[in-house]
């Protein structure tokens, strides 16, 4: 079976197209085109006969519609993520986030799709009202990037309700791993620790999140693509574990013997009204549909995690002297 990975070239698309790869699929891999012709996180999968590189861009409405001619599945993943920025060019979150959905969803359609599964955030959840967090807890936009993602969700939704195209939302709450981007606060430490630093800047660390082993994560979303039950549904990904920024960031410490001191810098501290204190995933869903349990522990995660970022090779590609916006 050919399947189609958007934002393949990023965190969690490209250990997912590992993972279908593993599971005896043949992956068409999205990387978003640039001049230099790099294909971001895919250059570290090694070249195979049913893995196909393709370049461009999903806001474009025709190249959407011939890269999905072929496929029987799609995995959209592709989508601006980090949240600091959205604040700062809010309107090509739109762009590619919203119409970047809509374009997928269409060609869908029109190609004849068998399953389509868009990738959701907790983030659209904002600060719990109530927890766990189901999937009929509200919507909250707290900051541009979250609206944009209700957008995105509710834009695929449309497709379903209104055309009958298969499809799933897919929630998954904080997911992290070897290869997740600077911007996020997990490798924001580790990089900066295993580069010998006595102290860190950091934002707010009381907010709490469901954080999700990037391989739990990818098993998730191959889960709800072979569960008929699942099209036309919202389903979270989670662990239905909470834990504070602050615990993570103390038992990162630990497995790294480090002594590190965290200081809290300014400007990396969201507007008050956006930042989002509590995340925790309520995962009953999932496993009702699919029988999906969480592998990793956060403490075995990681582990792992730290075992990637601290080799050599691995942390020569992140800067952690600059902050990520």
């Amino acid at each position: 079976m050919k399947v189609l990975v958007t934002g393949a070239d990023g965190f969690i698309g490209s250990h997912l197209t590992e993972a279908l790869l593993a599971e005896g699929y043949s992956v068409k891999a999205l990387s978003q085109y640039n001049s230099f012709n790099y294909w971001g996180w895919l250059e570290d999968i090694k070249p195979c006969p049913e893995l196909e590189i393709v370049c461009g861009d999903i806001r474009d409405p025709h190249f959407c519609k011939s890269i999905c001619k072929d496929v029987e599945i799609i995995f959209h993943l592709a989508a601006l993520i980090a949240i600091p920025f959205s604040y700062v060019a809010p309107d090509s979150y739109i762009d590619t986030n919203v119409k970047g959905t809509l374009n997928i969803c269409q060609a869908a359609l029109e190609n004849g799709i068998k399953r389509v599964l868009c990738t959701s955030t907790s983030e659209v959840y904002g600060t719990a009202r109530y927890v766990p967090i189901d999937e009929k807890h509200p919507l909250q936009p707290q900051s541009p990037y979250s609206a944009s993602k209700i957008g995105a969700d509710a834009i695929a939704m449309s497709f379903y309700n209104a055309f009958k195209l298969p499809l799933t939302i897919v929630r998954p709450f904080n997911t992290y791993g070897p290869r997740q981007s600077a911007r996020a606060v997990i490798p924001t430490i580790i990089t900066q620790i295993a580069n010998g630093a006595k102290e860190i800047k950091l934002g707010d660390t009381s907010p709490t999140r469901d954080f999700n082993y990037v391989t739990d994560t990818c098993r998730g979303f191959l889960d709800l693509a072979n569960c008929n039950e699942a099209i036309g549904e919202t389903v979270n990904i989670g662990s239905n574990f909470e834990i504070s920024v602050k615990d993570t960031l103390d038992l990162l410490k630990d497995i790294m013997q480090s002594d590190v001191k965290f200081i809290t810098d300014e400007q990396r501290i969201r507007p008050e009204n956006s930042e989002v204190f509590r995340l925790w995933c309520d995962n009953s869903k999932i496993k009702a549909l699919t029988g999906f349990e969480p592998s990793y522990s956060i403490r075995e995660g990681l582990e792992k995690t730290v075992e990637w970022f601290s080799k050599p090779a691995n942390l020569a590609k992140y800067k952690p002297g600059i902050y990520n916006v």
